[in-house]
């Protein structure tokens, strides 16, 4: 007899499922050529192949079993998992900061519905209590949500909104700001915020998650309490980003939002501060600081936002043999603005001069970063350098080439006189240029840490 409780299921997957009486949400025992299984059955997503069983283990991570492989099943009952996130009433404590945490459609607190491969956020006081119930020890918790899209689909109009939100919040007395976004694009929001909110009396602190709270390596929870705490309880008035600081759970760091860049693709410390070191270093809720350069709290500072951008601008990725048509169909698009980021310190190819000069004459503003990451455009060393320099092309000093793109578009919000930006792309507002590199920014890891602080003891740089 056919079971129609497989959500999501079908085809040869389905068939072995009805073939042994096996559901959704059963505890079994599978036997398989490879080895016996234990777990729970999971559904399956509406949109995935015909040839897997999805089962958590006992560990709580996930696998698929290939049903050419199954020989076997023994159910021992059913454990229904509910997609919906317990809720509590958020405790309200008047010694505790108010902090307002504005949510654009990154799941830093989350379930996933696995019939059909969503996320189902944690948004509420009373649902974000539910999950992590340590954030009532932390602060008194009002939540907003801005905005339902995935990083990737973040506009500078997202940008302008978040940044007059936080403007709204912090005169209506939040102490402190979250922001929960998506990870993937999470360094440009910052860099935009940087320049967009000239000065602010409280810690803007931005967070994600790189893996969803079903899993039990989520870096969610801790993330949120740590980002919470910073934004409640520390002296920095910034844009910040505050994640994993190594792989383990050990402490979180905070990056500057004009120098972090998010590094790999999986990692739960993905986030790097590039050419300088983080701002600080916070575990069990002590802050240790490594930078002194810092915008300091000041409830008397009044938030100024500048949230004008022409998003008329593009980040062109230097390769070899580049053809010129890459510029040219950027200028005949009617783009303004081009950050390049280029080989070694600050190169391109000759067939490209052509094109770079007839950019700038029909006004485009073009400037020179390092695909490199780390270090300075050079553009005086090599005749290759002087050469594009002499066509009009800007050197962008350490900029980092998405900071330089989001910089670029908020300067010609403001003009388009050359002169006039040229002198803002190279005037630093929020620590997007320094004038040196840290001696141990480079290191693996970060500089500033203990295990830095304890290499640096053995080895000499």
């Amino acid at each position: 007899m056919e079971n129609n409780d497989n959500k999501g299921y079908r085809g040869a997957a389905l068939s072995i499922l009805n073939k042994f009486d096996v559901s959704v949400w059963n505890d079994v025992e599978i036997e398989t050529t490879d080895g016996v299984f234990s777990g729970i059955v999971l559904p399956r997503s509406e949109t995935a192949d015909d040839r897997h069983i999805v089962l958590k283990l006992i560990t709580g991570y996930n696998i698929g079993i290939e049903v050419d492989t199954i020989q076997g099943f023994t159910s021992y009952g059913s454990k229904e998992a509910h997609y919906k996130i317990p809720e509590k009433e958020f405790p309200y404590d008047p010694i505790k900061p108010n902090v307002v945490l504005l949510g654009t459609g990154g799941t830093i607190a989350s379930r996933l519905d696995y019939r059909t491969g969503a996320v189902i956020p944690a948004f509420s006081p009373g649902e974000l209590y539910g999950a992590v119930p340590e954030l009532a020890d932390v602060c008194n918790l009002k939540t907003i949500k801005l905005y339902g899209v995935f990083s990737e689909n973040i506009t500078p109009e997202h940008w302008a909104g978040t940044a007059k939100a936080i403007k709204r919040e912090v005169e209506n007395g939040a102490q402190g700001i979250v922001i929960g976004h998506g990870t993937d694009t999470m360094h440009y929001t910052a860099a935009a915020l940087s320049f967009m909110i000239r000065q602010t009396p409280v810690p803007i602190v931005m967070v994600g998650s790189q893996r969803s709270s079903d899993r039990p390596s989520s870096d969610a929870a801790l993330n949120l309490i740590n980002a919470t705490w910073t934004a409640g309880y520390s002296d920095i008035a910034e844009v910040l980003v505050c994640m994993f600081g190594p792989t383990s759970d050990e402490y979180a760091l905070l990056h500057r939002g004009t120098r972090v860049r998010k590094m790999h693709s999986s990692y739960r410390s993905t986030f790097r501060t590039i050419g300088d070191t983080p701002v600080a270093r916070l575990a069990n809720g002590e802050i240790h600081m490594i930078k002194n350069d810092l915008r300091k709290r000041c409830p008397k500072t009044p938030l100024e936002i500048d949230t004008v951008f022409d998003d008329r601008i593009a980040i062109v990725y230097y390769y070899p043999n580049m053809k010129p048509d890459i510029i040219d169909s950027l200028v005949d698009n009617g783009y303004k603005g081009i950050v390049i980021a280029g080989t070694g310190l600050g190169h391109v190819n000759k067939p490209l001069y052509p094109s770079l000069k007839r950019a700038i004459k029909e006004g485009v503003h073009i400037y020179m970063t390092v695909e490199t990451l780390w270090g300075y455009v050079q553009m005086y060393v090599y005749d290759t350098g002087r050469d594009i320099m002499e066509l009009g092309v800007v050197p962008g000093a350490n900029m980092l080439p998405e900071v330089a793109y989001v910089k670029l578009g908020w300067v010609l919000g403001h003009t388009h006189d050359r002169e006039k930006v040229a002198e803002m792309m190279l005037t630093p507002y929020a620590g997007e240029i320094t004038e040196r590199e840290a001696v141990d920014g480079y290191l693996i890891m970060q500089g500033g840490l203990p295990e830095m602080e304890k290499f640096l003891k053995e080895v000499h740089v």
